[in-house]
């Protein structure tokens, strides 16, 4: 990256502002009143969060250029559609939204063609399970977005499986509060579940105080080896509700456990 830190798309990055926090309160109060002046002067202001973001995909495209260009993308929808009374911090917000714009730039741009009827079908079964997680609030079945899609399970992931770029398990695909959730979250891991430290008893002693909830994710996780997004289906709740009562629980048992 230090090769482009001179010069990016035209930006000289080494120049790039810097906001506090109070700027950004002030300038999202303005862009919501039309204010184009702080729109770009808010733009300018996050390039830093698009550098930062890109960095994680130098390895899928030889141009840092076309990355940048995309990334600035997904920040100008982020800042049009945040609403500043979410209680989330706008970075949280944009940076899975510039993720996104990316991984689709990266997709659909992939040296490996995938046909446009197989592309159709997978952005029809996307559109699927987007109507299906708005009506229950739950990740959908692979069986119920066939349904709603009219399409063949079969066909459904193949197409799905044909669109996907590879992706490194430090890639995040989810952001809370400053908490990312990454790819090797959601990787099972039955070979160690007998590991030594599971079983003392100080860390049986360390998760007694957790309440009932935490106690049996954890156990679901670290006892029987499933992904967060099995835990979720089995519990009734959200992936990303999952992620945080984990990592909640985690917590309190290290500083137990210290």
């Amino acid at each position: 990256m230090s090769a482009y830190k001179v010069e990016l798309c035209g930006v000289n990055t080494a120049k790039l502002p810097l906001l506090k926090e109070e700027e950004k309160e002030d300038l999202i109060l303005k862009i919501k009143q039309g204010d184009e002046s702080a729109r770009e002067t808010y733009i300018k202001g996050n390039l830093r969060l698009v550098l930062s973001v890109i960095r994680r995909f130098l390895g899928h495209t030889d141009n840092i250029d076309d990355l940048f260009q995309i990334g600035c993308i997904g920040l100008m929808k982020s800042i049009d559609n945040f609403d500043p009374t979410m209680g989330v911090k706008f970075s949280t917000y944009a940076v899975p939204m510039i993720i996104g714009e990316v991984r689709r730039f990266l997709r659909d741009n992939n040296s490996i063609r995938v046909s446009r009827s197989m592309r159709d079908t997978a952005y029809k079964a996307i559109h699927a399970k987007e109507v299906l997680l708005a009506k229950s609030q739950e990740e959908p079945t692979i069986d119920a977005i066939a349904e709603e899609a009219g399409i063949p399970k079969e066909d459904i992931v193949a197409a799905l499986d044909a669109i996907q770029s590879p992706v490194s398990l430090y890639d995040p695909i989810y952001t809370d509060g400053g908490d990312t959730l990454y790819v090797m979250d959601q990787i099972a891991d039955k070979k160690n579940k007998e590991s030594n430290w599971v079983e003392s008893l100080s860390l049986n002693d360390a998760m007694s105080r957790l309440s009932d909830r935490e106690n049996y994710i954890i156990k679901l996780r670290f006892f029987e080896g499933k992904t967060q997004m099995e835990v979720a289906e089995e519990i009734h709740i959200s992936q990303a509700q999952v992620s945080r009562l984990e990592k909640s629980a985690l917590s309190h048992m290290k500083n137990y456990l210290k």
